[in-house]
């Protein structure tokens, strides 16, 4: 097992970015998230990447398929290390420092980027299921339309994120070069944070309890059907539908983390590919192409299984070239941070090539070559600690836990408690010769007991004595990041 999935250069970037700056106590990470936010962004840049992180120092010029054969890369575009130098060097835009933003918050920042001086326009075009509105913003003057949305899942927020930062390139740089071809060749359309009310929960479904990316043959939701409607009324040619996926997914049968995922959905059960398909395939490969000298070896593609009821699927079979991508995570990249810059390179390599029409020279197998998402490992398991708790006979056993939020480590809960040997695991804490021993979620409660079970939160000290005296450790539903796990 790994418990650092991309090494930087010998420093432990979990480690880095666990650990309040000096300068920054932590109780003015929520005073200050601003000033906290830039220090780290500054933090994850610096030790949270691959030691190629940018291209100026990047020399990879092949990619493995997933039959382990090597396959070249198309030489980068010159604007491509340009671009991260450039996006490194800005101060990201205050207030999306932590995943759980709320769509107001989102709509905070984003407006005044979203200016008509700026290029774009917005709309409102309809209504969440608990009344918040849905706004469709778009900007440019070319042909080809591209419709991009984010966060039908309200708990994946990357993405969103990542388009600030890409309205901000637009609206910001109109004499770059690439944003003259992007205004000139494409007209881009966007329905960020699509599910307001999930985003308000921080949680996968709508507030009528519906996956709104499951709801794309039913429509039973509002937010469904003002999607179904802005695609029918644009009919792009291509699509993004932008997504995270769970932190523990690994590359194909490896042991790495996915960092980027990417998918160009079927648009029946053959699997076939027809001309919407192949070009999202070529887009999608393209995109590869541009991260791949970043992350290499951390890139996954999705299980290609049609599934009928799916945005993605649906939007190629009614003739739009959608590309899906994921973000996994990144070890020491808790907010992810990190895969916001990449999400926003992605975007704008995939972009350029739809502009200038490059795709069509892009090598398929760059795509079909990419290793499926494989498993999923859990979170953390505590190995071969002896049980202690009252009233109940002591023995040897592991305890699983998942968090609600891995790469931070907040929200816990127990998977699972007996003879776990052998389980493939982000992270594991040797627990040989100590004792665990459980703890009241609260102190002096009698409603709370001290205990252990299974999905209850994980609340409990790892320590020398059996009467948990001599304390080695503290797991109490979030890892306290000024505590990092013992290294036995």
């Amino acid at each position: 097992m790994q418990s650092i999935d991309i090494p930087a250069n010998g420093n432990d970037p979990a480690r880095a970015l666990r650990q309040p700056s000096p300068a920054i106590p932590v109780y003015s990470m929520r005073i200050f998230p601003a000033l906290f936010f830039q220090v780290l962004i500054a933090m994850a840049i610096t030790v949270a990447c691959t030691s190629n992180a940018h291209a100026e120092q990047d020399t990879t010029t092949t990619a493995m398929d997933n039959d382990g054969n090597s396959m070249p890369l198309p030489p980068a575009p010159a604007w491509l290390a340009q671009l991260e130098t450039r996006y490194d060097a800005l101060p990201r835009a205050a207030g999306l420092a932590w995943r759980a933003h709320q769509q107001e918050r989102w709509w905070k920042v984003a407006p005044p980027l979203l200016t008509p001086a700026n290029g774009f326009s917005v709309e409102e075009v309809g209504r969440s299921a608990e009344d918040r509105p849905l706004r469709h913003v778009s900007w440019g003057k070319g042909p080809i339309k591209v419709l991009l949305w984010s966060q039908m899942h309200g708990d994946e927020s990357t993405a969103s994120m990542s388009l600030v930062d890409l309205f901000r390139f637009l609206g910001e740089y109109p004499d770059d070069p690439l944003v003259k071809r992007l205004q000139a060749q494409t007209t881009l359309h966007f329905l960020p944070v699509m599910n307001p009310d999930g985003a308000a929960r921080f949680q996968r479904r709508n507030a009528q309890g519906i996956d709104i990316n499951r709801d794309a043959r039913a429509l039973a939701s509002p937010e469904a059907r003002t999607l179904k409607a802005l695609r029918d009324h644009l009919e792009p040619m291509f699509g993004f539908n932008l997504h995270d996926q769970r932190v523990g997914y690994r590359v194909g049968d490896s042991d790495r983390g996915t960092a980027i995922a990417l998918l160009a959905p079927p648009f029946d059960e053959t699997r076939g590919v027809n001309e919407v398909r192949a070009r999202a395939i070529e887009v999608a490969a393209i995109i590869r192409a541009a991260l791949e000298p970043r992350i290499a070896g951390y890139i996954a593609r999705w299980d290609d299984t049609f599934n009928p009821r799916a945005f993605g699927d649906l939007m190629t079979q009614w003739g739009t070239s959608t590309i899906l991508i994921e973000s996994g995570g990144i070890e020491g990249d808790p907010q992810k941070q990190v895969l916001r810059r990449l999400n926003f390179l992605a975007l704008v390599a995939g972009l350029e090539s739809i502009a200038d029409g490059s795709h069509a020279n892009a090598a398929r197998a760059l795509y079909t070559g990419l290793p499926e998402n494989g498993r999923v490992w859990p979170d953390l398991l505590i190995q071969g600690g002896t049980l202690s708790m009252d009233g109940v006979a002591r023995g040897r056993t592991d305890v699983l836990v998942n968090f609600r939020h891995p790469l931070a480590e907040q929200d816990d809960s127990i998977a699972d408690i007996g003879d776990l040997a052998g389980t493939e695991v982000r992270h594991s804490i040797d627990a040989g010769g100590l004792f665990i021993v459980p703890i009241p979620q609260k102190p002096g409660s009698r409603t709370s007991p001290a205990q252990i079970s299974n999905g209850a939160p994980a609340y409990f000290n790892l320590t020398r004595d059996a009467a948990g005296k001599d304390i080695v450790w503290t797991l109490a539903g979030d890892v306290d990041p000024a505590k990092p796990r013992p290294a036995r």
